[in-house]
């Protein structure tokens, strides 16, 4: 084989320069050979965090550390598996085995228990359940239609799906507590919220957000608006002040209720834009004079970089015929709605902050 040179370079010093070349382009395509087979296998981790959350693994260990003896007795498991099972789980931090064998709680185990005070246990079992597995595997037909998989999977959108089966609605509603729950706290902090007048948190779930605004200013007052169902499991009696908030049943597609500031937290990536309009015009027509709408949702930024917010775009493609949106995509909605957005606050977790005032 001939290398060529340039004028000025010598052959040996060019034959170097090449095989250099050579070398860097090998350890580039090994990199990326590499990665492809550790992310194809990348579903297993889920899986293992499901099988540790079924087994309570977490809630055995919350005493202190156990040998797998004790665990397999404890969870009713095989015990040479389950030492397999939480190997695998050590080595991404969660679980750790000491020298004597025995498997201790970290930071990331210890989500998993039923009663930690920010528990995962009911997000993870949500989302690794056989509905979004299955939804999962149909991506590519998705994408093929322009329809989202769970619809096709199941023959139902996911709402109608959850309607019919209580069960998986009362996961899904715990799960999506779990995930909003760690964001709540970088919402209060990150945002001004007033100390009087009436938040109205449209579509608020529990009402994890609204109890934490009305913790953090004793003058303000709210209304948690959500389907009946939902509203049945409410967290709002833990304010210790029931004269300050209203539960108010309905459907946020035909009104709201009057307030002077609106919240609308991860609700507006659950819809396609008319909808999207169509939730914010009703919030529009309903405000007080003065008022104001947080929309709370991850804001896909520019560029090539890895960022949550794609992730859960790709859940949303899976399941709902919403979307995660960009910072011109929400402009372009919200000005169909009447809307100007006056600022957009980025927060130390995946959502973003978006305030806006009637035009």
């Amino acid at each position: 084989m001939q290398f060529r040179h340039s004028e000025g370079c010598s052959p040996s010093l060019c034959m170097r320069r090449n095989l250099c070349h050579e070398r860097e382009m090998t350890n580039t395509s090994e990199d990326a050979y590499r990665h492809i087979v550790t992310e194809s296998v990348g579903f297993l981790y889920p899986a293992a965090l499901r099988a540790a959350a079924l087994l309570e693994v977490a809630d055995h260990l919350a005493g202190g550390p156990r040998d797998v003896a004790e665990l397999a007795g404890l969870t009713g498991a095989n015990g040479a598996y389950l030492r397999r099972l939480l190997r695998f789980l050590a080595s991404y931090g969660t679980f750790r085995e000491d020298e004597d064998g025995r498997f201790h709680l970290t930071p990331q185990a210890d989500l998993l228990r039923a009663d930690a005070s920010r528990s995962m246990r009911a997000g993870v079992l949500l989302v690794t359940q056989d509905a979004w597995w299955l939804s999962a595997s149909d991506l590519a037909e998705a994408v093929r239609r322009g329809e989202p998989a769970f619809d096709n999977r199941f023959g139902q959108p996911v709402f109608d799906y959850l309607a019919e089966h209580p069960e998986d609605g009362l996961l899904f509603d715990a799960g999506m507590a779990a995930y909003s729950a760690g964001d709540i706290g970088y919402i209060i902090d990150g945002y001004d919220f007033p100390n009087d007048g009436v938040m109205v948190d449209v579509g608020g779930g529990r009402g994890g957000l609204l109890l934490a605004a009305l913790r953090a200013r004793p003058g303000l007052r709210g209304i948690l608006l959500d389907q009946e169902n939902v509203l049945a499991g409410n967290v709002l009696a833990d304010l210790g002040a029931d004269d300050r908030w209203t539960l108010h049943p309905g459907d946020f597609f035909e009104s709201v209720p009057a307030g002077d500031l609106y919240t609308v937290k991860n609700v507006l990536h659950d819809w396609n834009d008319d909808q999207c309009v169509r939730i914010l015009e009703n919030c529009r027509y309903a405000m007080n004079p003065g008022a104001k709408l947080l929309a709370v949702d991850a804001v896909i930024p520019p560029g090539n970089d890895p960022h949550i917010g794609k992730a859960l775009d790709i859940l949303m493609l899976l399941l709902l015929t919403g979307q995660e949106r960009t910072r011109a995509e929400f402009d372009r909605l919200f000005e169909r709605a009447g809307f100007r957005i006056t600022e957009v606050i980025p927060t130390p977790g995946r959502l973003s902050l978006i305030e806006a005032v009637p035009v």
